[in-house]
């Protein structure tokens, strides 16, 4: 059905009001001058374990000129913040949102971020400083491979009970988190939602609000055996007469056999089929039976709305802070603000126009590699059979080399037998 042009208009009108209107409390797309606007941590760097950035496209990107921060050192620790005017999500929509790509084929360490409130000493901040959310992917081994989203409250961080698989390949990806003032939440990768709810029920920053009864009592009578022994069921009699062993019948005493000298022949004994083992009566479905007995649910005395859990009234900074074993993990267009709209259409503007050209960067630059390592096991191979010629001629100049000797050495031999 076609769309009427005034409707088309107004639709228009109304999401680029709603774009002009979102409140962008932080955005940075790591142009020139962004280390003006980025503190550096000091730490680790004591240690000489501080790692270093790097503000680069990467090896393979859709714009060579769109750069975020990379990092550039193998086992280093790295923590890098920026400072935004303080603000409150209180009755407003928060959003999360930044990208980021693993060029080293990440086997252990992070992609994650953190929004941070209150003061912080930006040149201490490291990994004992306190946040209020962390989000982003984090992968180690074949078992973690996961989204991260970790709220603070009342100094306890607390993570997300729903799993949320993260991306693994080397391409860029952006994640988003959205925190809405009903307590509502969704988890973005690619534009895409992969995991949503709400904060009471998928973080366990709050009592449970219900809870097994403490006094409640299992009924003296309470039947919880789904099987019982059939009180009909009787050993037949001669059981307990029936042998576990009997003779052989197809066994015959051998002829060589001497009772004198070898003792009185004996069959030697075989299992008896008509042994069952010992009786058990049979089981019978048990006609009282109840199921397992659980304790009622109670409304938990210690549970409390609060109204204001999705709150976070003094956010300031954001901040990257890793540990990684292999570096080349890049950020770039982080966003904070109050529209998940803006959101989608930042991600469409960057991500969504250069990801498609980063693919085939991406596969060209493997293709290259393919080619480069075929050439060196070539060139190797090469090498190889050249040793083996060249030792092969070393074996026969030595052999020519040994023949005027060996002649030599008969000559006196023929001499010595002369004299």
């Amino acid at each position: 059905m076609a769309i009427p042009r005034n409707s088309l208009l107004v639709f228009v009108f109304v999401a680029l009001v709603s774009i002009v209107s979102a409140e962008v409390y932080f955005e940075e797309r790591f142009d020139d001058g962004w280390d003006s606007r980025w503190v550096k941590s000091d730490w680790k760097r004591d240690e000489n374990t501080a790692g270093e950035w790097n503000h680069t496209s990467g090896k393979w990107n859709g714009d060579a000129n769109d750069k975020g921060i990379q990092t550039t050192e193998d086992y280093r620790f790295y923590a890098i913040s920026a400072e935004f005017p303080e603000f409150s999500n209180k009755d407003k929509t928060l959003v999360f949102q930044f990208s980021v790509k693993h060029e080293q084929k990440l086997d252990c360490g992070g992609g994650y971020m953190k929004l941070l409130s209150g003061d912080v000493d930006q040149k201490k901040f490291g990994g004992d400083t306190p946040y209020s959310i962390m989000f982003g992917p984090d992968i180690c081994g074949y078992s973690t491979k996961k989204v991260h989203a970790i709220l603070n409250h009342n100094d306890t961080n607390h993570l997300i009970k729903k799993d949320v698989t993260c991306m693994t390949d080397q391409l860029s990806h952006v994640y988003t988190f959205i925190i809405r003032p009903d307590s509502t939440y969704s988890i973005l990768i690619d534009n895409e939602e992969k995991q949503s709810g709400n904060i009471t029920s998928d973080w366990d920053i709050l009592p449970p609000k219900k809870i097994k009864d403490p006094e409640a009592k299992k009924p003296e009578d309470w039947e919880d055996k789904e099987y019982i022994t059939d009180p009909e069921d009787k050993k037949p009699e001669g059981y307990d007469d029936i042998p576990k062993e009997i003779p052989d019948p197809e066994a015959v005493k051998p002829e060589d056999w001497n009772d004198e000298e070898d003792g009185e022949w004996t069959a030697p004994t075989i299992p008896n089929p008509e042994y069952k083992g010992p009786w058990t009566p049979k089981k019978i479905k048990n006609p009282n039976y109840k199921g397992k007995w659980k304790a009622p649910m109670i409304d938990n005395p210690e549970y409390k709305e609060v109204p204001d859990l999705y709150v976070f009234p003094k956010l300031k900074y954001v901040g990257i802070e890793l540990w990684q074993v292999k570096s080349g993990t890049l950020f770039d267009n982080v966003l904070v603000c109050d529209d998940p709209e803006y959101a989608k259409q930042l991600a469409e503007e960057t991500w969504g126009k250069q990801k498609d050209a980063e693919k085939a960067a991406f596969d060209e630059a493997e293709k290259k590699k393919e080619e480069e390592e075929n050439s060196k096991d070539d060139d190797d191979a090469s090498d190889d059979e050249g040793d083996e010629t060249d030792a092969e001629s070393e074996t026969d100049e030595k052999e020519a080399d040994a023949e005027p000797e060996e002649e030599a050495e008969k000559e006196d031999d023929k001499k010595h037998d002369e004299l």
